[in-house]
């Protein structure tokens, strides 16, 4: 126990983020789906939305949180493609249709199978839908892939956070929550409400979802 306790005071001195370590997969998933108009869900300050507005047309980032939706909306005052709306899954435009929705870890925050089913009827024919997700640990399988994580976690701390913080930077601050399912509970869900969803398990606590819609 001693152990685990340095290692969570030592991450707390170096944080980075897991979310944005998969940034770069999520934008390259989106745009080879060849989408243009993107639902950034719970886009935090707005790192995703800033890799994909270089890769589609048009982003609108919905951000829940006041302080993080604000500083959002200040990063994008000048880009006309980039939309921030202040609220949650649900007060989203009930009539349109994306090209592609993301999510980075803010489907454990919803209900899952009335959330995945809304995210569905989101998209437009074709669209795709790429969640990076968390999940609740619950086997063998969930312990072999936390062990390499411990011992790497604090060394992508260093490398990408090498001074010591005081405190955590702000596109970090956002609520956070523990998630209620496992993977399997996850993929039972998917394969009710989006048949063909392909789900990884990932390093660094997350799982990758990425579903297409069927064309007209």
């Amino acid at each position: 126990m001693a152990l685990l306790s340095h290692l969570h005071h030592f991450n707390q001195r170096h944080p980075w983020s897991h979310n944005d370590h998969y940034g770069r997969w999520i934008a390259d998933q989106v745009a080879a789906s060849g989408a243009r108009d993107v639902l950034d869900v719970g886009c935090g300050t707005g790192n995703l939305a800033a890799s994909l507005r270089h890769r589609t047309a048009t982003v609108t980032g919905l951000e829940p949180d006041p302080a993080t939706a604000r500083a959002a909306a200040e990063r994008f005052a000048d880009d006309p493609a980039v939309t921030i709306v202040r609220t949650d899954f649900a007060g989203r435009d009930p009539q349109r249709r994306w090209d592609a929705v993301t999510l980075v870890a803010v489907l454990h925050h919803l209900p899952l199978v009335l959330t995945l089913r809304a995210l569905r009827g989101c998209l437009a024919p074709g669209g795709r839908l790429v969640v990076v997700g968390c999940y609740r640990e619950a086997g063998p399988a969930d312990l072999l892939t936390s062990l390499p994580a411990m011992v790497a976690n604090p060394i992508m701390g260093l490398v990408k956070h090498p001074g010591r913080a005081d405190a955590k930077p702000l596109h970090m601050m956002a609520p956070t929550a523990e998630p209620q399912e496992t993977l399997a509970d996850i993929r039972d869900a998917c394969a009710q409400e989006l048949p063909g969803a392909r789900i990884r398990r990932r390093l660094f606590w997350r799982y990758t979802l990425v579903y297409d819609a069927p064309a007209r």
